[in-house]
């Protein structure tokens, strides 16, 4: 994976936060799908940023790794 200036415009995506993000504001990490790309970022940061982009073939291969 390799961390890419986010080339369309995130604030207009659809997020997604983990379902293994605490209601109490710990840990969560957001993940949106984008045109060609996935993008991630936590959102305890004010604006949500930085952003990672991750290509989909990338995404899918750590998907797939982590559920093993």
């Amino acid at each position: 994976m390799s961390e890419k200036q986010a080339t369309e415009n995130v604030d207009k995506l659809r997020w997604f936060k983990s379902s293994y993000s605490g209601s109490d504001g710990g840990d969560c990490v957001e993940v949106a799908a984008g045109h060609g790309a996935v993008y991630v970022r936590d959102s305890k940061v004010a604006g949500g940023r930085p952003v990672l982009r991750v290509g989909r073939g990338e995404w899918a291969a750590f998907v797939s790794l982590a559920r093993a």
